[in-house]
C-alpha cells in the first residue's frame, strides 16, 4: 500500500474535507438503541481530517503499527483519512478475526477504486461473501487448484526450473560481479504461473500480458486520495488515480480478450493441435457447463487469472528471496540445510532435487516456515470488513468496519515467540504446525469465509 499523495497536499485539502469527516466522527462513535456505548479497540490520538496518516511517515507501515500496538495493545483503532480501521497485532487477535469470527469477516472493504477496478466482477479474494463466491470458490478448488490439477503441470514447474538453472549459470560464468538472483528467481516465478495460466511460451499476446502483470501491483487500488475520502467527490476530481485504474484495466482486459479468444479458437472443432489444458482452457470448459444460476462470466474468468497471478508470483518470489538471504546470514542452518539435501540426493541415486524429494526435506520445510513467520509476503494481510457486530478480545467491532491482520507483528510477538527476531528453523522441530502454521501456535489462515484455496 503506497500512498499517492504527500503529506502537505493532504494537509491543504483539509478545510475541504472537514465536513465528511466530522460525519463519519459522529457515526461511528454514535450510541446504540440500547443505550449502551460501544466499547471501541483503543488508539493514538488523531489529527483533524487525515487521521493517523501522519503516522506512517515514520518508517514502514507494518513496523509504525507494530510499534504503536506496543503502547496501545494487540488490536486498536486507526484512522486513515475518514476511514476508521482496526488493526490486529497479535496471534489471539488474529485468531479471533480469522477463525472465531471469520464468517463475520468473511467479505473484502471495496473502496472507489476497487470499484472501479472490478466493476462488479471481483474474483475469488475481493469477491462479497455469499452464494456467487461459494460456487466461485468450489470451481478454483475443484478444479484449477486440485491435486489431480497441480500435478499436470508438473513438467512446466521441471521445466521452468531447469531454465531458472541455466540462467543462474550462464550469468554467473559471464558476471565479473554479484549475479541478480532476485530478478532471475522472479522470472522464474513469473514464467511458471503464466506458462500453468494461459499456457504456451508461444501464444500471441503472451508477452504483453506478462509485462502488464509485472506493472499490476503498482496500480491496484490502494491508499489514494478516493480511498481515504470515499465520500468527499473532490478527491475523486483531483485525484490521478481513477484516470490511471481506468486506462490500465482497459488495456488489461483488451489483452486478456485477446487470450481467451485464442484458447477459443484453439478448441475449436477442427483445430488439430493437442496441448495439455490450462488454466484458461479449464475455465472456458467450466463456463459452459457450469450451473447457470451462478453463470461464470467472460469477466469471472479474467479476474481468476488475475488473482492467481496475484497470489502466487510475489508471494513465491518474496519468500525465496528471504530464504535464500537468511541462509546466508546465518552459515549453521546454510550448512544443515546443504547436508540434508545431499542425503536425500544419495539415497534416491539422483543428481538434482526433484519434486518426490521434498517429502524428505524436514528442516527445508523448517526454513520455509521460519522465513515466513520473520518474512511473511503480504506483511499486512488483504483487509477485511465486519459483516455484522462482534466482539474482538472484549472490544466491540462495529459493521462496516475495515479490519487489517499485521502479519509480520503477528510473527514477531514476543509474547508468543522465544527470541522472535532470530532465524531459527528448529524451533519447528517438536512443533504441530503444519506447513502453513495453521494451529495455535501462529497466526491462523482462515480455513472457511474469505481465504482463499490454498
Amino acid at each position: 500500500m503506497a500512498a499517492e499523495l504527500p503529506l502537505y497536499l493532504l494537509l491543504l485539502l483539509a478545510p475541504l474535507l472537514a465536513a465528511p469527516l466530522f460525519l463519519l466522527l459522529v457515526t461511528t462513535r454514535r450510541t446504540p438503541r440500547g443505550g449502551a456505548r460501544l466499547r471501541l479497540p483503543p488508539g493514538p490520538w488523531a489529527l483533524p481530517v487525515i487521521g493517523h496518516l501522519h503516522l506512517l511517515a515514520r518508517g514502514l507501515p507494518h513496523r509504525v503499527m507494530r510499534d504503536l500496538a506496543r503502547r496501545h495493545g494487540p488490536l486498536m483503532l486507526l484512522r486513515f483519512g475518514e476511514v476508521p480501521v482496526v488493526v490486529a497485532s497479535s496471534p489471539a487477535a488474529a485468531r479471533e478475526v480469522m477463525r472465531t469470527h471469520d464468517a463475520a469477516f468473511a467479505s473484502r472493504p471495496i473502496g472507489p477504486m476497487s470499484r472501479l477496478w472490478f466493476q462488479g466482477s471481483e474474483g475469488i479474494i475481493f469477491a462479497p461473501y455469499g452464494d456467487d463466491w461459494r460456487q466461485l470458490r468450489r470451481v478454483c478448488t475443484q478444479e484449477l487448484l486440485s491435486a489431480r490439477c497441480v500435478q499436470s503441470f508438473r513438467p512446466v514447474r521441471e521445466d521452468e526450473l531447469r531454465r531458472l538453472l541455466r540462467s543462474v549459470a550462464s550469468a554467473a560464468a559471464a558476471a565479473a560481479g554479484p549475479v541478480n538472483l532476485t530478478a532471475l528467481i522472479s522470472t522464474y516465478i513469473a514464467d511458471s504461473t503464466v506458462r500453468a495460466i494461459i499456457g504456451s511460451r508461444q501464444l500471441k499476446d503472451r508477452d504483453a500480458y506478462l509485462r502488464m502483470l509485472e506493472g499490476l501491483f503498482g496500480i491496484m487500488p490502494g491508499m489514494s486520495l478516493p480511498d481515504l475520502f470515499p465520500s468527499s467527490r473532490l478527491a475523486m476530481l483531483v485525484s490521478r488515480a481513477p484516470a490511471r485504474i481506468q486506462a490500465y484495466r482497459r488495456s488489461m482486459r483488451q489483452i486478456m480478450d485477446g487470450i481467451i479468444q485464442e484458447h477459443r479458437d484453439r478448441a475449436a472443432p477442427g483445430d488439430a493441435e493437442e496441448e495439455e489444458d490450462d488454466f484458461v482452457d479449464v475455465l472456458l470448459r467450466l463456463q459452459k457447463e457450469v450451473d447457470s444460476q451462478f453463470p461464470l462470466t467472460t469477466e469471472n474468468i479474467k479476474t481468476v487469472m488475475l488473482d492467481i497471478f496475484g497470489a502466487s508470483t510475489e508471494t513465491s518470489a518474496t519468500t525465496l528471496d528471504w530464504a535464500m538471504a537468511e541462509l546466508l546470514r546465518n552459515p549453521g542452518a546454510m550448512e544443515k540445510a546443504q547436508h540434508e539435501v545431499r542425503e536425500a540426493l544419495a539415497a534416491a541415486g539422483h543428481s538434482t532435487v526433484t519434486e518426490d524429494s521434498l517429502a524428505n526435506l524436514h528442516y527445508l520445510r523448517f526454513v520455509i516456515k521460519e522465513t515466513l513467520r520473520l518474512h511473511p509476503p503480504a506483511t499486512m494481510l488483504v483487509p477485511r470488513q465486519c459483516q455484522s457486530p462482534c466482539q474482538v478480545l472484549g472490544f466491540d467491532v462495529p459493521a462496516g468496519m475495515t479490519v487489517i491482520v499485521n502479519a509480520w507483528a503477528v510473527g514477531r510477538d514476543p509474547a508468543h515467540w522465544d527470541e522472535p527476531e532470530r532465524f531459527a528453523p528448529e524451533r519447528f522441530e517438536t512443533s504441530a504446525k503444519d506447513f502453513r502454521g495453521r494451529t495455535s501456535s501462529s497466526y491462523p489462515s482462515a480455513p472457511g469465509g474469505g481465504s482463499a484455496p490454498a
